[in-house]
């Protein structure tokens, strides 16, 4: 879905990167990627397709990221 060039854009902007205190996340990208396909879909988040992994785990880190401000642009 992301290509390499777009990735590189974002990914230093998202938390859970090895600089960040506090927890890592393993694959940041993954679970972007998962956001876009519900984004792109409009499915519920149930029905996210197992090789982006656990649905609800996913739901739960996009709430974490609402609430952390993540998902904000300014501009």
């Amino acid at each position: 879905m992301l290509n390499d060039e777009q990735w590189a854009r974002i990914a230093d902007l998202l938390p859970g990167k090895p600089t960040d205190k506090g927890d890592r996340v393993p694959d940041n990208r993954l679970f972007v990627e998962a956001v876009l396909w519900i984004a792109r879909t409009g499915c519920p988040w149930r029905d996210l397709p197992r090789e982006f992994g656990n649905w609800h785990s996913a739901y739960v880190r996009f709430a974490g990221w609402e609430t952390y401000g993540v998902w904000w642009v300014d501009g």
